[in-house]
């Protein structure tokens, strides 16, 4: 079982923060976690993929036989140690850095994947940003504009210029959070973006369910990836100081938990599932 270290108080300057700065380091993979080829032949790509929640599923997707694609702003020394962890794994691993809410940049990536690989079977929409502000007047025009650039323009243009190359059987798998579903004071923009990728992950299911391609998402709670001391950090240190303990686990949650959660939805295994989320959130209940 993954129990997290006590996290101290610090924080990292610009987002979406370094991975190998962390103190403790996150869990990528669970030393006993056993691939059975579920995802053999397979081509993911993963926005984000460089660290924290992104980076654990690149590794539990090469450990299932996928070859990989990772999406990531500039964060190059962890984008080279995902490479390195998914060629460990035997799998290949294509690196791209750039803005995924730049349209051209998405285009670019989705050609340069096909190019280099033949076909996408998995897009992973994952990348995000956050910055706390204690009162919506705080919230200036335009971080308010990236943050929905990041969280939700990302996901549309990446998914738009993915589209015409999925097929029957391939699958989109999106990030939310556990705070459209209870709130978040701190985070009220950031919220609101993850409130707009549910209902872009239950409409597009509907949309594509007849060609046989599938959408799902996953909504973390807290979970220990370099955006907490980047965003929580830079505001308060002392906001990172154990973070997650106001769950009913007591614990933040790390990305080794809800990397076969991807594995999941992007095999066959949920092959009866589309417009669904999966809730993974140190136990906290959601209300209606």
């Amino acid at each position: 079982m993954s129990i997290t270290k006590q996290i101290p108080a610090q924080s990292q300057p610009g987002q979406p923060g370094k991975e190998y700065k962390m103190v403790p380091g996150p869990e990528v993979i669970r030393e006993d976690y056993r691939g059975s080829r579920k995802l053999e032949g397979r081509i993911a790509l993963v926005t984000g993929g460089d660290s924290g929640i992104g980076r654990s599923a690149v590794v539990h997707f090469a450990r299932e036989g996928a070859h990989v694609v990772v999406l990531y702003l500039d964060e190059h020394k962890d984008a080279r140690t995902t490479k390195r962890l998914v060629e460990e794994e035997g799998r290949e691993c294509l690196l791209l850095a750039g803005d995924v809410g730049d349209d051209e940049f998405c285009n670019h990536a989705v050609e340069k994947t096909v190019e280099t690989f033949g076909k996408i079977n998995v897009l992973v929409n994952n990348a995000a940003r956050q910055k706390v502000a204690h009162r919506l007047t705080e919230i200036s025009e335009e971080q308010w504009k990236k943050t929905f650039r990041t969280n939700v323009d990302g996901y549309f243009f990446l998914t738009k210029a993915a589209l015409p190359h999925l097929q029957s059987g391939d699958t989109i798998i999106n990030v939310t959070s556990v705070n459209p579903f209870v709130g978040n004071k701190l985070l009220v923009d950031y919220t609101s973006t993850k409130g707009a990728i549910n209902g872009l992950t239950r409409s597009l299911s509907e949309q594509l369910v007849g060609e046989g391609i599938r959408v799902n998402q996953i909504a973390p709670g807290p979970i220990w990836t370099p955006l907490i001391p980047a965003t929580m950090g830079q505001d308060d240190p002392d906001l990172v100081k154990n973070f997650g303990s106001d769950t009913p686990m007591g614990r933040a949650g790390q990305p080794s938990e809800l990397g076969p959660a991807f594995v999941f939805l992007a095999a066959d295994d949920s092959s009866y599932m589309s417009g669904q989320t999966l809730h993974i959130n140190g136990g906290t209940v959601l209300g209606g």
